[in-house]
């Protein structure tokens, strides 16, 4: 299933990805910094929706209360919750 999330208060606006039971990938980010968000996308690639949580959840850009990361990990969470719930 394909799902796109709206960001909050970062850089990047929306956050694009494929989930297939747990499993996350082809993350994409529209906006942001691309070649950090590039890096982030590929190295999670393939994992469940826990493996990165447990990563990126909680992760913050300066002194904002988020960051792309945690978005991220909000975003996989919210794609597994819409899967299930569909």
């Amino acid at each position: 299933m394909h799902y796109d999330y709206k960001t909050e208060n970062v850089c990047s606006q929306t956050i694009g990805l494929d989930i297939d039971g747990d499993v996350v990938s082809n993350i994409s980010f529209v906006g942001g910094c691309n070649g950090n968000l590039k890096a982030i996308a590929t190295l999670v690639d393939g994992w469940t929706v826990d493996q990165i949580e447990s990563k990126l959840k909680g992760n913050l850009c300066g002194r904002r209360p988020t960051s792309c990361a945690d978005q991220l990990a909000k975003a996989v969470r919210a794609a597994y919750n819409a899967q299930n719930n569909a």
